[in-house]
């Protein structure tokens, strides 16, 4: 069923970033990009949080319209955004669902703060919900909301996306009250993960830990509740992308990059500042490169673009004092008058002219420690050049990297492993390097972000139907 043919799509997330027309925004992240594009194929609301603080919580909404797409936002009390996103969302989910407990920082107020918070979206949400509507929530910040739309008396059909990994059965138990949040799922009708990997983790943890069962259609029952869990990969909005890199923007920054570059072979990374992206491993693995191939001195370059966010978290304070000596060290230690190894810039940039510049490299440099799925990888594969493409370096704990199997998988967490696999990419010849673009790029066109988007409302609306 096309959902904008029959029923109006109601997407819920934590930040709303209006749609800012052809080519993207200028700071929009892959969710962002991802959810416009999806929104564009119906007439639907988007949802959340303003970004704004208030005194006192109203409950107001703010309703606005702009690209085919309404957006309804609210603002929240600073206390609600101390706790409920720098606290329980960023140091306890995130860190901990990405495999870094020694990060996660269980502090009762996070706790408190993030089930108040997501009771106020609850609130506040159901005047809006019509009775046809389908509803789909999305990421670590909204995990219970669907339970508390289904106790203040919502029937719809509801759904609940994970952008990020689901961990280990294991690692999951050192959170307090896990259960409890498991529980909340089981109030969605259908649950969608990014990879196979984390969705056998969740089937897991249920057999384990609740004693449920999973039926061969993918239905996950525990007790007398019941819902779909899905493997369910996000994309690009492939066709958007591929217009943005004919745009006069892109062609400019291409041919500024290809300027700049002096003849030199660029490696690109483009990521936001966090601990799980594996930019200090990066860094370490191109100084190991530097250190081994003293021939590429003068020859190459990386281009790290790395925007801040988060930057009341400690952590992230922390690896951006981090980085910035890093970058320094090897740049201190290898640059001469005409070249530095590293240009690290922390500020973001448009899509359009990003596109340009993932076009200019010679090299994709995607590494992250842990990733939900990664769309960056995606956007650099479909920049290139089909005559001449550049390769794409890949974690294996990347959730593209089920998908993106011909690029080349690295162990993130091995120097060894990324300088090799750079200098492999710089050497490979160009049918090996057509053929490996190829492969990549008949998956990010087949499961594209409206694939995505249609594989996850079918399966929204066909509740009972097998979709694996």
């Amino acid at each position: 069923m096309e959902c904008g043919a029959m029923s109006r799509l109601i997407i819920i997330s934590n930040r709303v970033q209006p749609p800012t027309g052809e080519g993207g925004g200028g700071n929009q992240g892959g969710l962002a990009v991802a959810l416009s594009a999806a929104l564009r194929e119906s007439s639907g609301i988007w949802f959340g949080w303003s970004g704004e603080t208030t005194d006192q919580f109203t409950g107001h909404i703010n309703l606005q319209r702009a690209f085919g797409v309404t957006t309804a936002t609210i603002d929240l009390e600073e206390q609600d955004v101390d706790e409920y996103y720098n606290g329980y969302a960023n140091r306890t989910l995130w860190p901990l669902f990405h495999y870094r407990m020694d990060l996660a920082e269980f502090e009762s107020g996070f706790a408190e703060g993030y089930e108040r918070v997501n009771q106020r979206f609850a609130e506040t949400l159901e005047p809006l919900i019509e009775s046809d509507d389908l509803v789909w929530v999305h990421d670590y910040h909204m995990v219970p909301l669907g339970q508390y739309l289904r106790d203040r008396g919502i029937t719809n059909r509801i759904g609940f996306f994970l952008h990020i990994p689901w961990p280990p059965y294991r690692l999951l138990l050192s959170l307090p009250n896990h259960r409890q949040l498991v529980e909340t799922l089981f109030a969605y009708d259908v649950v969608g993960f990014q990879t196979r990997d984390s969705l056998d983790s969740f089937r897991d943890y249920v057999r384990q830990e609740m004693g449920g069962s999973v039926a061969e259609d993918g239905r996950i029952t525990v007790g007398d509740r019941s819902m779909m869990a899905i493997h369910c990969p996000i994309g690009i909005d492939t066709a958007n992308f591929l217009e943005a890199t004919q745009s006069t923007a892109a062609r400019y920054a291409y041919y500024r990059m290809r300027q700049s570059s002096s003849g030199r072979e660029m490696i690109i990374g483009v990521d936001r500042l966090d601990y799980s992206k594996g930019l200090e491993e990066r860094f370490l693995g191109y100084e190991r490169l530097l250190q081994q191939r003293e021939d590429l001195h003068g020859e190459v370059f990386l281009l790290q673009i790395a925007p801040p966010s988060r930057g009341d978290v400690q952590s992230y304070q922390e690896i951006r004092a981090s980085l910035d000596a890093l970058s320094g060290r090897i740049n201190g230690a290898y640059a001469d008058v005409e070249w530095v190894p590293i240009r690290y810039v922390n500020r973001g940039y448009p899509r359009d002219r990003l596109a340009g510049i993932y076009r200019a490299a010679k090299v994709g440099l995607v590494t992250p420690l842990r990733d939900g799925m990664n769309l960056v990888a995606k956007e650099y594969v479909a920049a290139q050049d089909p005559e001449d493409p550049g390769i794409l370096i890949l974690s294996q704990f990347a959730g593209a990297a089920e998908q993106l199997t011909q690029a080349l998988l690295i162990n993130p967490y091995s120097p060894e492993d990324i300088a090799d696999a750079i200098a492999r990419a710089l050497e490979m010849p160009l049918d090996e390097r057509k053929a490996r673009w190829r492969a990549c790029m008949d998956n990010i066109e087949a499961e594209d972000v409206l694939w995505w988007r249609k594989r996850f409302t079918d399966a929204l609306e066909g509740v009972g139907q097998s979709v694996e």
